[in-house]
């Protein structure tokens, strides 16, 4: 006898699209965007939320997809490496050649796009906090850090009044 697996039909807003979607309550959103989104920015690493390959943007926060189910997503806004459009951060990445072999590289640009919208006035300390969600085995993460700077330079910093993302946003996630 087969055992039934139930399933579910789901909408998630991905990279300001809406995409429906057939998932098991089970499904993790890294495996739901690359499986069947067919996007494949988020990499699979530890896949136990350690090393932030798989770190996505949901309602302009970080978090770590593979640990969160896709069900979890739904009514709020996923963005991943690929809805990012020209983003100084992604060009700050190159720059400052922030990556080697590139397979944590899009995981680094979420956590650090991320970091930018939500602490544009970032010190060193808060840099240094945001970094150490992700892991990179073959880079020094000098050139990363001299990528946030340079965006958090050139976007002027200091908006105290705006509100970060994160605070009072309802969402109950894995947040990094």
């Amino acid at each position: 006898m087969t055992a039934h697996i139930e399933t579910a039909k789901i909408t998630l807003d991905i990279n300001g699209e809406n995409r429906s979607l057939i998932v098991r309550p089970a499904d993790t959103l890294l495996r739901v965007l690359r499986e069947q989104a067919g996007l494949t920015g988020a990499k699979p690493g530890c896949e136990n939320g350690d090393c932030g390959a798989c770190t996505v943007l949901i309602d302009g926060a970080p978090f770590k997809s593979c640990i969160i189910l896709a069900v979890e997503a739904v009514g709020h806004k996923v963005t991943t490496i690929e809805g990012l459009k020209g983003e100084p951060i992604q060009k700050a990445f190159a720059e400052k050649r922030g990556f080697q072999c590139g397979y944590c590289t899009p995981g680094f640009i979420m956590n650090c796009h991320g970091l930018v919208i939500n602490h544009p006035d970032a010190d060193d300390e808060t840099i240094e906090e945001w970094l150490q969600s992700n892991i990179c085995r073959c880079t020094g993460y000098e050139e990363i850090r001299e990528a946030v700077k340079s965006v958090l330079f050139l976007s002027g910093t200091n908006d105290g009044d705006k509100e970060r993302v994160g605070e009072n946003d309802g969402f109950e996630g894995n947040k990094i």
